[in-house]
């Protein structure tokens, strides 16, 4: 099962990929902390901006897969969506696929992406779905859904959207996998924590600055700023305390506790924004520990001289156990691609 790879980031979803078997014959993306990444644990990855790739220049594969930026249509974000210049970008997504033609499609975005509309007014979604469907020949039996990563054994109340496209000469449509039956509080973050060998590499933090010290020092372990006294806190958190129905009740530097289940880890990891506050010690969760929150393995490792970009990549990571779910899934779907894999190692064994 030959997959192409674009918008690779640090390889997340690539790694997931690879556990369930699939040999990855072509990676790409232009951001330079997450090439570095890639590179150290994965292997080969074209630099380039996509946009200065032709389609033939890209390997025949069984499936492409892509998790092109997402801060235009994150909640996170400024949301401008397609009128940011990085938010067509999904139109590069869709240019290689119409020239490959794989088997198997797989998108993966924030799921601000439901609600983004396009230059003419149509969801965005609707249109990608149409282009799958219809534009393309000989065109895809689509379906996405709203995924809970921690519903999969991900400890991270992350919130994403799959699409998966099967081309219709399959005659078939991707049913997505039922949640995973687990006892939740295995997912914990104190458990998460621990299960972290203590000579594992990059257990190194990105300093607060001193206003997050500040605040962190005075919020308990699954408080937030809330959690501080009024006449404590900084004089724009007053404002903001004072008006809290304009500014939406904002719960800004969440420290989650032990015994939870974290939110999502992001590319910015600023406290403010959200819970990457180490539950008892004053400091950001450390790159071990958010490399570990997003599964990857504690062998994967990551550049200690970039350390902002190195949260930054992790942050825009898909969790290579949410991946190698759904890569085992399609390959059960879709047995024919084991089946054509076998012949081809066959007649290459002869």
């Amino acid at each position: 099962m030959e997959l192409v790879s674009l918008f690779s980031g640090c390889g997340g979803m690539d790694l997931g990929f690879l556990a369930a078997g699939y040999r990855i014959v072509w990676a790409n993306d232009f951001d330079s902390d997450a090439q570095q990444v890639y590179s150290t644990n994965i292997g080969r990855i074209d630099p380039r901006d996509i946009r200065d790739v032709d389609e033939d220049e890209v390997p025949d594969c069984d499936i492409i897969t892509a998790g092109f930026p997402c801060q235009p249509f994150s909640n996170a974000g400024n949301r401008r969506g397609v009128k940011d210049r990085r938010g067509t970008l999904y139109e590069e997504c869709l240019r290689i696929v119409k020239a490959k033609k794989p088997s198997v499609v797989v998108f993966e975005n924030v799921r601000g992406i439901l609600s983004i509309r396009d230059h003419t007014g149509t969801k965005l979604m609707d249109q990608i779905c149409r282009s799958l469907e219809i534009e393309i020949s000989p065109g895809y039996n689509v379906d996405y859904r709203l995924i809970k990563a921690s519903d999969y054994g991900v400890p991270q109340n992350r919130y994403r959207v799959f699409l998966v496209a099967i081309r219709k000469d399959y005659a078939r449509t991707f049913t997505f996998p039922e949640p995973i039956t687990c006892d939740k509080k295995t997912l914990a973050l104190g458990n998460v924590l621990n299960s972290i060998p203590k000579d594992a590499k990059n257990q190194i933090d990105w300093p607060l600055s001193p206003q997050a010290l500040y605040m962190a020092e005075r919020i308990p372990e699954g408080g937030s700023w809330k959690s501080i006294p009024y006449d404590q806190l900084p004089e724009r958190f007053q404002r903001i305390h004072r008006q809290m129905k304009k500014y939406r009740s904002p719960n800004f530097y969440r420290r989650f506790s032990r015994n939870e289940i974290i939110g999502t880890i992001t590319a910015s990891a600023q406290p403010e924004n959200c819970g990457i506050l180490h539950p008892v010690e004053n400091r950001r969760l450390n790159i071990r520990e958010i490399a570990t929150i997003q599964t990857f393995p504690h062998d994967f490792l990551f550049n200690e001289s970039k350390i902002s970009g190195m949260y930054k990549v992790i942050g825009n990571a898909v969790p290579p156990l949410l991946a190698q779910i759904i890569a085992e899934e399609i390959l059960l779907q879709v047995p024919e691609l084991v089946k054509r894999d076998l012949e081809t190692c066959q007649r290459w064994a002869i």
